[in-house]
């Protein structure tokens, strides 16, 4: 069964940036969908963004101008790029594709933003 793991997450100051990784022990060509969700303790989870294979994108209002989404076919591995971080973006970040199959999470990255 296709793996999904996360990486990339950490502590960051207010105004900065980090680039969170998900890599496929496939390809994720088979995906025809992937997406970045976060979820914080006592909260639903929540959609971040989302990507097709064509390469039209989705993005929560709250993270529209700020966060950009994207894949790399050659290195099976999607990227959620975060710039200007706020403290509310603080949660754990998750990964997940969309095949004919079925759906595939990732166990998550903690992203951390504080001063």
């Amino acid at each position: 069964q296709v793996q999904l793991v996360e990486s990339g997450g950490g502590l960051v100051q207010p105004g900065g940036s980090l680039r969170l990784s998900c890599a496929s022990s496939g390809s994720i060509f088979s995906f025809s969908v992937m997406g970045w969700y976060r979820q914080v303790p006592g909260k639903q989870r929540e959609l971040v963004a989302v990507i097709a294979r064509g390469g039209s994108t989705n993005y929560a209002d709250c993270v529209k101008g700020r966060f950009t989404i994207s894949r790399d076919n050659t290195k099976n591995t999607m990227y959620l790029q975060m710039n200007s971080l706020r403290p509310e973006d603080t949660a754990v970040y998750c990964c997940n594709g969309r095949t004919v199959i079925g759906v595939y999470w990732g166990r998550g990255t903690q992203v951390t933003v504080s001063p």
